[in-house]
């Protein structure tokens, strides 16, 4: 399938500002650096990755002389993958504040460690962007030809490497290689992280509680650990763009959850790939967890991709009152309900009596791209 990026590297360059783009492995940031570099012809351009055992010395060193020595014949400097550096955050301020008109740009596919290191050195100094799973405003396609994808869309997900495979069969090899990829050997490598069994066992819990409120505690229980540890490999796991954590909506009435949380796979092919589930639909008995995954996803990127900044909940009541998703955007409130095949739903009476919100919007496969796009 053909699609174009709407985030884009000219979209987010600003002078005086490094440009970090954040995203998991293989979602195409490599890609999207090389196709900008190759556009910048006249341009003094180094480029490199993290691996590099002489940029860990150069940027290790911390000597100001010797960085600046090295960036000053150069207009673009990029560095791939660049969070396997340590100390970049303060060699690149160094960089930035003696040249504030060079282009720097850095990668990294966790945010954990990339924003640990710049996260003081360049505050004021950078901005983000962070790639996602091809969205379908992104799709050069028509609703026609997108609406017979959407069963692929919610077995395989939208990885541009899933969306060029040939066939089921190697869409399926490439997710299973995906999430051994990043799953265990990134992951794995940070500190307090030493169980690769613990660790999908934990990711699968989370699979399958897709729309539910997830108690830290009943994860714990089941894959007979401690509450701490389950915490702190599910943050790494969001840090690591596998999952998004999203939290209650509440303005303090008595009878609101808001404490818990509810998680999403940024991409339904990971979550799947993690159950070791690619049946076709009419053979599963997930269907609205893999529906509600897709559309909170949907809407999360269409306001990434539109620079909205809106925030995002669920909400729900201790008596069994709920709305799948609430986004809080430019001073409204826009409740939606996610559903497969029905186009109505209740407004729960404690909402209506409570917020003043936009009508709940029931998304299902026959409107779904009316809404999204």
């Amino acid at each position: 399938m053909n699609f174009n990026r709407i985030n884009t590297i000219e979209g987010n360059l600003a002078p005086k500002r490094v440009l970090v783009i954040y995203g998991p492995r293989r979602i195409g940031k490599t890609t999207m650096l090389k196709k900008y570099l190759e556009s910048q012809k006249g341009r003094r351009i180094f480029s490199s990755v993290g691996d590099d055992i002489k940029m860990r010395e150069l940027f290790n060193s911390e000597d100001r002389s010797k960085l600046l020595d090295f960036a000053n014949p150069y207009d673009l400097i990029s560095i791939d993958e660049a969070q396997n550096i340590p100390k970049i955050g303060i060699g690149i301020k160094m960089i930035i504040d003696a040249f504030p008109e060079k282009k720097i740009i850095l990668t990294g596919s966790s945010s954990f460690n990339l924003s640990q290191e710049i996260g003081e050195p360049l505050t004021g100094r950078h901005f983000t962007m962070t790639l996602f799973p091809i969205s379908q405003n992104e799709f050069k396609q028509s609703n026609f030809e997108l609406e017979n994808q959407l069963e692929n869309f919610l077995i395989y997900g939208a990885y541009p490497e899933i969306l060029t495979a040939e066939d089921s069969e190697q869409k399926v090899r490439i997710l299973n290689e995906l999430i051994s990829s990043y799953l265990f050997k990134d992951i794995l490598i940070l500190d307090k992280i030493k169980s690769p069994d613990l660790l999908l066992d934990i990711t699968r819990c989370l699979a399958f509680q897709i729309g539910n409120e997830v108690s830290c505690n009943e994860i714990a229980k089941t894959v007979k650990t401690d509450v701490k540890t389950v915490q702190r490999y599910i943050d790494v796991l969001e840090k690591m763009f596998v999952i998004k954590k999203v939290r209650g909506f509440s303005r303090n009435l008595r009878n609101e959850i808001s404490k818990k949380a509810k998680y999403y796979f940024l991409d339904n092919g990971v979550r799947n790939a993690v159950i070791g589930q690619f049946n076709p639909l009419n053979q599963r008995q997930d269907i609205g967890a893999l529906w509600e995954n897709f559309i909170f996803m949907e809407l999360y990127k269409k306001s990434d991709l539109g620079r909205k900044f809106d925030q995002f909940y669920f909400w729900r009541t201790h008596t069994g009152e709920e709305i799948d998703i609430v986004i809080e955007s430019m001073g409204g409130m826009f409740p939606y309900e996610c559903k497969w095949n029905k186009d109505v739903t209740k407004t729960p009476k404690l909402w209506t009596m409570n917020y003043k919100a936009e009508k709940i919007k029931v998304i299902n496969k026959d409107n779904y791209l009316k809404i999204l796009k």
